[in-house]
């Protein structure tokens, strides 16, 4: 079958694959797959994880670092080249099996052969308006992923919204790279064990019940209100759980963990004959070197 480009769910024929998600796991994937010679589109909700990095300076190859929106640029590209279809827009359901899947949009369907789910997940984020939280995004006062740029608030006031296990295990990481590290609690009073409230006291991690009134950005940092105050910070990390996009999957009745997560084989086929999974959609470090390999 030829290469496909400039799809829609109206005129597309059959594809070999059909990868759900448009993130790096989906477009490696993507691209090793049309240089098998095999016809491949992408649907992509515009909703990747990776958008959420303003500069990452980890990941191999960019000593000067790159935004998660360019990296997702050129591999689109380099996908283009060996003949990846792309498709702005979003998967609601998917019916079928191994031959003929059918992935039904607002808009119509597609059908494939095998369907590869690289949804990712949905960091929760804190109660402010959509213009504040893409600004603060954007300049680095807000962010979402601690092991990959803990090392950018390097002995920076740095406050964590969240609270209980989750919020405790990520304060305690980032003290690993301030002393400055406050746990904020999102809605209200914390929610804290005597073994949390004892290990936050131990990393001398300062803790402030919620809930959080407001978020103010300033020229060099972002301020919270609460009740007992106001205080600014270089940087937030909202620390308030995700929502793992298996639903899909989930509705054909493939396996997934306890948290959501698609429970994969190490060729990466779910239970679902024909059906697989490749990222954070599937339980491992949420990085985008490991979604990639």
């Amino acid at each position: 079958m030829s290469p496909i480009s400039g799809v829609s769910p109206d005129t597309a024929e059959q594809v070999d694959c059909l990868i759900v998600g448009g993130g790096p796991a989906g477009l490696t994937a993507a691209t090793y797959l049309a240089r098998f010679h095999l016809s491949v589109l992408v649907t992509d909700s515009g909703e990747s994880r990776a958008d959420l990095i303003p500069l990452t300076r980890n990941f191999p190859g960019f000593p000067d670092g790159i935004a998660g929106s360019e990296l997702r640029a050129r591999m689109r590209e380099q996908g283009r080249r060996y003949g990846v279809g792309h498709w702005a827009g979003k998967v609601v359901s998917l019916k079928g099996g191994p031959g003929l899947f059918v992935a039904h949009t607002m808009e119509g369907m597609f059908q494939a052969r095998t369907v590869l789910m690289a949804t990712g997940v949905f960091n929760l984020r804190p109660s402010m308006p959509a213009d504040v939280h893409d600004e603060a995004l954007a300049r680095g006062l807000l962010r979402y992923l601690p092991i990959c740029d803990g090392y950018e608030v390097t002995d920076s006031a740095v406050a964590v919204i969240g609270t209980g296990e989750h919020g405790t295990n990520e304060a305690e990481f980032l003290r690993s790279y301030t002393a400055d590290v406050t746990l904020i609690a999102s809605t209200g009073n914390h929610e804290l064990d005597v073994a949390q409230r004892s290990r936050l006291k131990n990393g001398a991690i300062q803790t402030v019940d919620g809930p959080c009134l407001d978020f103010e950005l300033m020229q060099d940092g972002i301020a919270i209100a609460t009740p007992t105050g106001r205080r600014a910070f270089a940087t937030v990390y909202p620390a308030l759980g995700s929502h793992i996009r298996s639903d899909l999957a989930a509705g054909m009745d493939a396996e997934v963990s306890r948290d959501g997560c698609l429970i994969v084989d190490n060729h990466q086929r779910t239970s679902v004959a024909g059906l697989y999974a490749a990222g954070d959609v599937v339980r491992g470090l949420d990085q985008l070197s490991y979604a990639m390999v």
